[in-house]
């Protein structure tokens, strides 16, 4: 009984294994049947150690996640003090205070986090991304911080050692020379030791007829009327030779935005116009409300009053004119009026003098000429000039982007000089080049663009009979 429950058992178990058979009853009335079993047995031993590798490795697997989950925190922990750093770092980079302890804080604070990412690299294989990251940004800091010290050690907490000194060493400095500091000069002012330097230029805008006006002048009254705060003036020519209108703003701002422009046409209308009242050449100047300049076709000078229209004719006795001896590149410009703190000067060439400069000094009283001067300086050798406190700046291009201030005549003591001040310029002429004492700027005419500079003086120096 107990051989056919297991031969019943082993037929459950492997029942694919198992074959169909047939029974017969034997001599003894007692029914039997053979099953035939394959070769092969139930692998009981593998079983079992399967069994036990799998206790095996759940243990294994449990230690692992509970090493995983500690090691998580730690990194949360630690990417935390990282952010932390990281703040730090960048507080001392943006000029933080900070000490040589606060370098050696956060290197030791690097070296636990290197320690550690270490550790959590060779516990997970390198494989973790996560940990990979963490150790690069640790790299990444490790070698700032190393940077700013080196910094540091050349510069900064040298400085700060410094700065103390420095503060007083100031401080005394400034004191000692408050006394020989040069007080600013004023406007109109001569009590300064002639000119030193011009700023970069500065471009205000086009003239208002357009580009097409490349010759011309511009400027500011230095001595506008009572009733009139301010005086700006624009004339471009009509070509490279004629002055036939210009106009007057009552502001700078006006200026700026061409409103409320003052037109005044100096050509007189009807079947047959009048250019009698027409100028000739750059060389204009706008003084007390009345316009400077040389009348056309004529050796004369004009002056224009601006409110009453009417006009003054005076002969510049021996001035050559009609393009004679123009500046270089300049042409009709016979007559070159000048304004500085004394009034009202025309600069021009005589045949006698064989077209050296020559410089007058006007009354502003009865137009007439009051003093002249002779120079040695060939007068189409030079761009530009411009006076100064009696002192005549000439100009010469150096190339299409330069021009030097190089000669000097000083009406005071009849004496030439040689300087060098170089001036930048937008583009290749300038035409007209003025000099207000009322704001120290040069009011330039630059192929058709208003440009000013403000002028730069020598501190004051009295003669040695005056110390």
């Amino acid at each position: 009984m107990m051989f056919l429950l297991l031969l019943l058992l082993a037929a459950a178990v492997v029942p694919s294994l198992s074959q169909n058979t047939s029974g017969a009853i034997n001599n003894d009335g007692i029914c039997e049947c053979s099953v035939i079993l394959p070769d092969n047995t139930f692998p009981v031993a593998r079983m079992e150690y399967l069994e036990r590798t799998s206790r095996q490795l759940n243990l294994s697997v449990q230690l692992e996640i509970s090493k995983v989950k500690e090691y998580t925190h730690t990194v949360s922990v630690y990417a935390s003090r990282l952010v932390n750093l990281t703040r730090r770092v960048e507080s001392i980079e943006t000029g933080a205070s900070y000490t040589q302890l606060d370098f050696e804080l956060l290197k030791l604070e690097i070296r636990e986090l290197v320690s550690l990412t270490t550790q959590l690299k060779v516990t997970l294989n390198g494989s973790n991304t996560v940990i990979n990251k963490l150790y690069k940004e640790i790299e990444n800091i490790s070698l700032t911080v190393s940077k700013l010290e080196s910094y540091d050690k050349l510069n900064v907490l040298a400085i700060r050692r410094e700065i103390a000194s420095l503060r007083l060493r100031l401080s005394d400095c400034q004191e000692n020379q408050a006394a020989a500091t040069p007080k600013p000069i004023d406007y109109g002012s001569c009590e300064h030791g002639g000119l030193l330097n011009v700023s970069e230029p500065f471009v205000i805008q086009l003239n208002w007829k357009g580009s097409g006006s490349k010759f011309g002048g511009w400027g500011k009254d230095p001595s506008p009327l009572p009733t009139k705060e301010v005086l700006y003036w624009v004339a471009p020519l009509l070509n490279e030779r004629r002055l036939d209108t210009f106009r007057l703003y009552a502001s700078y701002d006006e200026l700026l935005l061409t409103r409320n422009p003052i037109d005044k046409n100096l050509v007189i209308p009807g079947r047959y116009p009048s250019y009698v009242k027409t100028g000739q050449g750059s060389g204009m100047v706008l003084y007390n409300n009345s316009l400077y300049y040389n009348c056309y076709n004529s050796r004369d000078m004009c002056r224009y009053n601006v409110d009453t229209n009417v006009l003054e004719r005076q002969t510049l006795t021996g001035a050559v004119f009609n393009n004679r001896f123009s500046y270089q590149g300049v042409t009709y410009q016979d007559m070159d009026f000048a304004v500085d703190e004394s009034g009202v000067w025309v600069i021009y060439s005589t045949e006698e003098n064989a077209g050296n400069m020559v410089i007058s000094k006007l009354n502003l009283t009865s137009f007439n000429v009051e003093r002249t001067w002779i120079t040695k300086q060939f007068k189409p050798g030079v761009s530009s000039a411009f006076m100064i406190c009696g002192v005549l700046y000439a100009i010469r291009p150096v190339n299409t982007r330069m021009e030097e201030i190089f000669y000097t005549f000083d009406t005071r003591t009849s004496e030439e000089g040689r300087i060098s001040i170089k001036i930048s310029k937008m583009l290749e002429l300038l035409q007209s080049v003025n000099y207000n004492p009322s704001d120290h700027k040069l009011y330039v005419y630059n192929d058709g663009y208003e440009v000013t500079y403000d002028v730069i003086f020598k501190p004051y120096v009295p003669p040695a009979n005056q110390k």
